[in-house]
């Protein structure tokens, strides 16, 4: 399956960027309370830049750039952050 790139401007979940975009978070719609704090805890808040980094052979998990620290996040929780694409 390929996938298509957004295109900046566009806004989507992170788990629809590839690797080498960049993206402003505009909010989390997960609805685990636990999964959603440490969502917040780890910098993923409103208005935080994102860097896809790295995507695993297997496609999960995938490694972002955020608040000057890299971390690997898995798709399923990427699906749950929106964001708007940016160059």
């Amino acid at each position: 399956m390929t996938k298509i790139k957004l295109k900046e401007g566009e806004k989507g979940h992170l788990s629809d960027l590839v690797r080498g975009q960049n993206a402003k978070v505009l909010g989390l719609h997960n609805y685990n309370p636990a999964i959603k704090r440490r969502l917040l805890d780890m910098g993923i808040t409103t208005g935080v830049k994102i860097h896809i980094k790295n995507i695993a052979p297997l496609g999960d998990p995938i490694s972002i750039a955020v608040r000057g620290y890299e971390l690997c996040i898995r798709k399923s929780d990427m699906a749950e952050i929106d964001v708007e694409v940016i160059k």
